[in-house]
């Protein structure tokens, strides 16, 4: 099979296109025939600082923990049935050194999940890690319910810092799902038509000067929880416009990672900063995201494309490199690598 890999940490020019062998599925595991692979952000970021202390954690990765296709083999105790499925993968690459920037790839059962007749490959790449961040980020509010699905947010109100990215976009699509008022800001004026695109209610200026007037004229008590990625040059306007006992889930990060926080504000109105990263959260707390997720794709909740507000961009494998430098660049829309 074609694979891309790469065995020293670095820019782009680490990654490989190589031949290896098709994998065999073991135990509990199936073998999926890739159809797209998935480019997120923790993947160049990998690539170029490494797993644990700049280093690898094998000797050789194929990078990408996101993608879909179609289950080809399953190993023992995997129902025979599954042959055949259309399926959106999760954390393919999480402690494994195989992801899906190849031609096929390996996985435990579970992570491979059954996509319905109206949902395409390319939403199923789609999903992944966006999808189960949003879902932590939105289950994470002080007395939030722990699962997702019609009426669970209603009554909330949710503010979306970054509306038109990828994350952004799968938080504001699971909130309208789950009956929240979504409120959503954006930085420059043509994100705003995507983001409407993907269901946002109100859509703010983040730069126009007014932006807390703006949410405030939505939320005049103030927003429930705010969904941030860049905690440090949103924190003052967080602040001013959470209700008090609202939380600001943050999973992104932007300049040195550091924010510093006024926290006698904070306590004084009881609010809370909930840091989320998908990969580490417990298995518990996997199983339920994936199932809402899941559920939500079921109802057609989620989408993707121009008319859903999230642009698709698609490389073949041999171009992975480029597909990583356009999400470190941060393109608007999600980045597929297209295996055919």
């Amino acid at each position: 099979m074609k694979a891309i890999v790469y065995a020293s940490v670095g820019n782009r020019d680490v990654l490989e296109l190589v031949d290896r062998p098709v994998p065999e599925p073991g135990p509990g595991e199936v073998r999926v025939r890739v159809a797209f692979s998935g480019v997120n952000a923790t993947d160049w970021k990998c690539r170029r600082f490494g797993h644990v202390d700049g280093r690898l954690m094998y000797p050789e990765v194929i990078p990408h923990h996101d993608g879909s296709g179609v289950i080809d083999a399953v190993g023992p105790g995997v129902a025979p049935e599954r042959v055949g499925q259309r399926v959106w993968l999760w954390e393919a690459a999480w402690r494994r050194p195989q992801g899906t920037a190849a031609e096929y790839v390996v996985l435990p059962s579970r992570q491979a999940v059954e996509l319905p007749p109206g949902a395409s490959l390319e939403l199923g790449a789609s999903i992944g890690l966006p999808a189960l961040a949003a879902h932590r980020c939105l289950t994470s509010a002080q007395q939030a319910t722990a699962r997702l699905g019609p009426g669970a947010l209603a009554g909330r109100t949710v503010l979306v810092a970054g509306g038109a990215g990828v994350v952004g976009h799968a938080v504001v699509q699971l909130a309208v799902w789950s009956g929240a008022t979504v409120i959503a800001t954006v930085g420059t004026p043509e994100k705003e038509k995507p983001v409407r695109a993907a269901g946002a209610a109100h859509v703010v200026h983040r730069t126009s000067g007014s932006a807390a007037a703006d949410i405030r004229a939505v939320a005049p008590a103030g927003v429930d929880l705010i969904t941030e990625v860049a905690p440090s040059a949103n924190l003052d306007l967080d602040v001013e416009v959470l209700a008090p006992g609202g939380t600001v889930a943050v999973y992104g990060t932007e300049g040195d990672g550091e924010v510093r926080l006024p926290l006698r504000l904070l306590m004084g109105r009881n609010l809370r900063y909930q840091f989320v990263l998908t990969l580490t959260l417990s298995p518990e707390e996997k199983e339920a995201a994936v199932a809402d997720v899941a559920a939500a794709v079921g109802d057609g909740a989620l989408g993707v494309g121009d008319d859903a507000g999230l642009p698709l961009h698609r490389y073949p494998l041999s171009r992975t490199g480029d597909a990583h430098d356009a999400v470190e660049s941060g393109v608007t829309g999600k980045v597929l690598i297209d295996l055919g």
